[in-house]
C-alpha cells in the first residue's frame, strides 16, 4: 500500500488583539503555502520583527543576489512606508562556513604557490598545472580519457561532449543544471588547457596575469586538495582577510541598488559564544547528541517523536538526501548510519551486548551511539569538529566550528526573542536550511513537557529565483554577472531598471529577463519619466487655466481608482504587478485629458502621489516617501552643468527663432554672440564639457556673418547644436511653441535602451527575413521532379513514379487518388516557384556575366 504523502504541519494563526486596527493585509506563507492576514506579534498592531538569511561572504554578490534583496527591500519599505509598520530588520553575515574555508585556504595556498613554487621555473609551474588540469577533467568530465595532452583536450571534448557544447541533452531529453555544469567545466578546462599548453611551446611569451587567470579555476582546488589540511588554520585571520572584504563589498553593492541597511547586523564570529550555548540547550532539551569526533547532531527521530514536525517548509523534500548532502557543505565527509534494529552491534571491546543484561545493552547501546557518527542520514550538524587546515573554537565537545544552520537560529533568536514575524531569504534555501532553522529553534525554545510545538516564525516568505536563458543564476554554474559589472556597464541595468523589473513580476515567482520583459520594464520607466519631465514644463510654464476649485472630474475618479486599484494590490501579498499598472493606467489618463481643463493644484496632486508611490517602491534614490516633493531622481539637470546649459538654450533659441522669421543680420549674431555672459563662470571640472560647447557657440556664431545663406546657417547650426553636440553630453532639447524657451531635460537611460532594444528587434528581423528567403531561394530551387525526393518528404515516401510523383509511402502502402490530387497540386505550385526562381537567377546571371547561357537554358522542365 502506498504510503501517504507528506503534509505541511497546523499553522496556528497569530490573533490580532480586540481594539486593534490591522491594514487588510493578507501575506503568502510558504509555512502554509497560502495567502494569510498579517498580524503581528505586538499587542499594539505596530511593531513587526524580521529577519533575514544574508550573504555568505567569500565572493562578490551577482545579479541571482540582487533579486533575493531587492525585492526583500521592496516589501520591506511597503511595511514601514505604505502600512507604516514599525520594523525592525536583522540580517546575519555568514563569515565562517565551508565555502569560505575553501576559498579562504586557496587564496592562500596560491600566493604560498606564486611565491615559492615559480621560483623554481616554468617547469614545475606547468608539471603543477598540468597535474591540476588531469584532476580537474578526471573529476568533472568523466566520459574523456585519463591523461590527456592540454593539446588533445579540444578534440576529446568535442568528441564526447560536442551535443551538449551544441544545446542538447547529455543522456536525451531535455538539457538543464547538468548540461549547463558540463558547459562550465569544458570552458574551465580549455582556458587551463590552452594556458598550459602555450606555457610548453612558447613559455617566453605567456603573459603571467593571463596564465593566472586561465588556470586558477582548476589550480585552486587541486592547490588545496594537497595543501590544505596543512595550513595554520588557527590563523583566523586567513579566512577574515577574505570575508571582511566581500563582506565590504557586498554592502557596497546592495546600497547600490537602494537597499536599505539592516537595523541590526550579526556575524557569526561574533557570536561562537552563543551559538554554542544554543546548541547546548537543545542538547539537554533531548534533540541533539555528540559524536565520537566532538560533533554535535540534531536529532531528527527524537524531535519527530516528541510531536514536532521537521520539514514543516517543504516536506516532500523530507528524505531528499541529495538536497541534505548539500546542506551539510562541502566539507563534510559522507557519515556511516549505525544500525540495530535486526542486527548485533559490537561494543569498543568486542563483547556482543546481546549476551548482557538489559541494563548493561543499555549502556553499551549509548556508549555506541556516542562513539558513532550520525545516527540517521538526515541528522545535520549543529556544531562541526574542525579537521586539519580548518579553522576551530574551543566548546564542551571539543574544537570546532558552528553548523551552518544553527547560526541564524541563534542569532535570531537572540536578537529577536522567541517568536519572529516574518522571516525571509531565497526560495532555494527553504530546504534544508530554513526548515532546519525551523526545527532547531523550536527544539530551543520548546516547552519542557512539549505539550505543543512552538511556533517560531510566523510568517515565511520566499523570494523567487531570477533567470536567464533558462537558467538559474549560480556561481556554481558560473552563469552570472556581478552587482558591480552590471552596475558599471553602459549598456548594462541600473538600479532602477533592475528593480522595476522585479516590481513587474510576482516576489514570489521565478523571472526570466527576455527581450520582452526589458522592453516592459524600460517602457514603464519612460513613461513616468515623460510624465515628470510634462509636469517640470507645466511647473515653468505655469501651464492650466482651469481654476484650482473645479477639477477635471474624470481625471479625480482615475486618481481615486489608482489608490483604490494600488491598495487592494498590496494589500493582496505585495501585488506589484498590479500596482505598477495602476500607476500606469492613472499616467495614460492624464496624458489623454484636455491640458487646458487641468488645474496646476490637481496636477500636482496627481504628481505627488505618483512620486510618493514610486519612493515607496524605492525607484527614488534615498528620498523619503513623504517627504511631499515631486519626481525621482535622474531626471534633473547636474547643478555645474545647468548655467552652461542654459546660456547654450537661450542662444539657440534666440538664432532659432530669427532664423525662422528671416530678421537675423550680421549685428544681431555678434549681439547672440555675447549675449548671456553672466553666470557661466563655474570652474568644475565635470563642467568643462559644456563651457566648452558654450565657447565654441559663441564662436561659431561669430564667423556665421559673412555667410550667403545666413538663415539657412544659422538654423543648420541650431540643428547640430540639439542633434549632435547636446545629444552626445546626454542633453535633451525639446523646442516648443508660442515662444517659450526650450525644455532642457537630460536623456535617460529608460530612452537610451528603447532605442537600442529597437535597433537590435529591427537587427534581428533583418536576420530572420534574410534566413526566410535564404531559405525559400532554396526550396525554391528545387526541380519539380525532385521534390518528393527531397529532405523535406523524404521520410514520408519510398517509391515516386517517372514524374516524381509518390506512389507509395514510407511504410510501403499505395498512395490513394485523393492524396495523389493534392501531391499534384503541391507539384504544379512548386513548378511555378521554380520558374520565378530560374527567371530570377537568369537575371541576375546576365547582370553578372551577360556572355554566359541562362540557367533556363540549361535546366530541364517538367513537360
Amino acid at each position: 500500500m502506498a504510503s501517504q504523502a507528506r503534509q505541511q504541519p497546523v499553522w496556528r494563526s497569530p490573533q490580532p488583539s480586540p481594539d486593534v486596527h490591522l491594514p487588510r493585509l493578507k501575506i503568502f506563507n510558504s509555512l502554509t503555502r497560502k495567502k494569510e492576514p498579517f498580524v503581528p506579534l505586538d499587542p499594539s498592531g505596530k511593531k513587526v520583527t524580521w529577519y533575514i538569511c544574508g550573504p555568505t561572504v567569500y565572493d562578490d554578490a551577482h545579479i541571482g543576489h540582487a533579486r533575493n534583496y531587492v525585492s526583500t527591500d521592496i516589501i520591506r519599505r511597503i511595511m514601514m512606508d505604505y502600512f507604516k509598520f514599525d520594523v525592525r530588520f536583522v540580517m546575519n553575515i555568514t563569515d565562517v562556513d565551508d565555502k569560505i574555508i575553501i576559498r579562504g585556504r586557496q587564496q592562500y595556498l596560491l600566493d604560498e604557490f606564486n611565491d615559492t613554487l615559480r621560483r623554481r621555473g616554468t617547469t614545475s609551474v606547468e608539471d603543477t598545472c598540468l597535474a591540476a588540469l588531469t584532476a580537474y577533467l578526471e573529476k568533472n568530465l568523466k566520459l574523456l580519457p585519463p591523461k590527456l595532452a592540454p593539446e588533445e583536450t579540444f578534440s576529446q571534448i568535442q568528441k564526447h561532449y560536442g551535443h551538449v557544447m551544441e544545446g542538447k541533452a547529455l543522456h536525451g531529453g531535455v538539457p538543464g543544471d547538468e548540461e549547463a555544469k558540463i558547459k562550465m567545466h569544458v570552458k574551465t578546462a580549455l582556458a587551463a588547457a590552452e594556458a598550459v599548453h602555450s606555457v610548453r611551446t612558447t613559455p617566453d611569451i605567456v603573459g603571467e596575469k593571463d596564465f593566472n587567470e586561465k588556470v586558477q579555476d582548476v589550480l585552486l582546488p587541486y592547490l588545496d586538495s594537497l595543501y590544505g589540511s596543512t595550513i595554520d588554520a588557527s590563523d583566523h585571520s586567513i579566512f577574515t582577510k577574505l570575508t571582511t572584504k566581500f563582506e565590504k563589498r557586498f554592502m557596497e553593492d546592495v546600497r547600490a541598488l537602494n537597499f536599505l541597511d539592516p537595523d541590526v547586523v550579526t556575524r557569526v564570529t561574533e557570536y561562537d559564544e552563543k551559538i554554542k550555548d544554543f546548541v547546548g540547550q537543545i542538547e539537554r532539551n533531548g534533540f541533539a547528541y555528540k559524536t565520537y569526533d566532538g560533533s554535535v547532531y540534531f536529532d531528527i527521530e527524537a524531535f519527530e517523536a516528541a510531536s514536532n514536525s521537521y520539514a514543516r517548509l517543504k516536506p516532500e523534500s523530507r528524505n531528499d538526501t541529495e538536497l541534505q548532502a548539500d546542506g551539510e557543505g562541502a566539507l563534510a565527509k559522507e557519515s556511516s548510519k549505525e544500525t540495530t534494529g535486526g542486527s548485533t552491534s559490537i561494543s569498543a571491546t568486542g563483547d556482543d551486548p546481546s549476551s548482557k543484561s538489559n541494563e548493561t545493552r543499555l549502556k553499551v547501546y549509548k556508549q555506541i551511539r556516542i562513539r558513532s557518527k550520525k545516527r540517521s542520514d538526515a541528522d545535520f550538524a549543529l556544531w562541526k569538529a574542525s579537521k586539519s587546515g580548518e579553522p576551530s573554537w574551543p566548546s564542551p565537545w571539543g574544537a570546532g566550528r558552528p553548523g551552518w544552520h544553527i547560526e541564524c537560529s541563534a542569532m535570531a533568536s537572540d536578537v529577536l526573542g522567541s517568536r519572529i514575524d516574518i522571516h525571509s531569504g531565497g526560495i532555494d534555501l527553504a530546504f534544508p536550511h530554513h526548515d532546519n532553522e525551523l526545527a532547531q529553534s523550536e527544539a530551543y525554545w520548546c516547552d519542557s513537557q512539549h505539550k505543543e510545538q512552538h511556533q517560531w516564525v510566523n510568517y515565511f516568505l520566499h523570494m523567487g529565483h531570477l533567470s536567464i536563458a533558462g537558467a538559474k543564476m549560480s556561481k556554481s554554474l558560473k552563469n552570472f554577472k556581478t552587482i558591480r559589472e552590471e552596475l558599471s556597464q553602459k549598456d548594462g541595468w541600473d538600479s532602477r531598471g533592475l528593480r522595476i523589473i522585479f516590481l513587474l513580476g510576482s516576489w514570489k515567482e521565478g523571472i526570466e529577463i527576455t527581450e520582452d520583459i526589458k522592453l516592459a520594464a524600460y517602457s514603464w520607466e519612460d513613461k513616468v519619466n515623460n510624465f515628470f519631465f510634462l509636469i517640470m514644463k507645466k511647473m515653468s510654464d505655469q501651464q492650466g487655466s482651469s481654476p484650482d476649485d473645479d477639477p477635471d472630474h474624470s481625471l479625480e475618479q482615475a486618481l481615486q481608482k489608482a489608490k483604490d486599484d494600488v491598495d487592494a494590490a498590496l494589500c493582496d501579498s505585495f501585488n506589484t504587478p498590479t500596482a505598477m499598472k495602476a500607476i500606469s493606467d492613472l499616467i495614460s489618463t492624464y496624458n489623454s485629458t484636455d491640458q487646458k481643463s487641468v488645474g496646476m493644484e490637481q496636477t500636482l496632486r496627481i504628481a505627488r502621489w505618483i512620486t510618493c508611490q514610486v519612493t515607496i517602491f524605492g525607484l527614488n534614490a534615498s528620498a523619503k516617501a513623504d517627504d511631499n516633493s515631486i519626481g525621482w531622481s535622474g531626471i534633473n539637470l547636474p547643478d555645474y552643468a545647468t548655467p552652461y546649459l542654459t546660456s547654450i538654450s537661450s542662444i539657440r533659441d534666440t538664432l532659432r527663432q530669427a532664423g525662422t522669421s528671416g530678421h537675423l543680420d550680421a549685428a544681431k549674431l555678434e549681439d547672440v554672440a555675447k549675449s548671456d555672459q553672466n553666470g557661466t563662470s563655474l570652474k568644475a571640472a565635470e563642467a568643462a564639457p559644456y563651457r566648452s560647447l558654450l565657447s565654441r557657440l559663441r564662436e561659431e556664431v561669430s564667423t556665421l556673418s559673412d555667410s550667403k545663406e545666413l538663415s539657412k546657417d544659422v538654423l543648420a547650426l541650431s540643428d547640430r547644436i540639439r542633434n549632435i553636440e547636446l545629444a552626445n553630453l546626454g542633453i535633451k532639447l525639446e523646442d516648443q511653441d508660442d515662444g517659450r524657451p526650450a525644455f532642457i531635460r537630460p536623456i535617460t537611460k529608460a530612452e537610451q535602451a528603447l532605442k537600442s532594444l529597437e535597433k537590435t528587434r529591427k537587427e534581428a528581423e533583418k536576420v530572420r527575413m534574410a534566413k526566410a528567403a535564404e531559405e525559400k531561394a532554396k526550396k525554391d530551387e528545387i526541380k519539380p521532379l525532385d521534390m518528393f525526393r527531397s529532405t523535406e518528404y523524404s521520410a514520408q515516401y519510398s517509391a515516386w513514379d517517372q514524374e516524381g510523383l509518390p506512389i507509395k509511402d514510407f511504410a510501403g502502402v499505395e498512395i490513394t487518388q485523393s492524396k495523389r490530387k493534392k501531391l499534384i497540386k503541391e507539384q504544379l505550385q512548386q513548378k511555378k516557384r521554380h520558374e520565378a526562381w530560374l527567371k530570377q537567377k537568369s537575371l541576375e546571371d546576365a547582370v553578372s556575366s551577360p556572355a554566359a547561357p541562362s540557367a533556363a537554358q540549361t535546366d530541364e522542365t517538367l513537360t
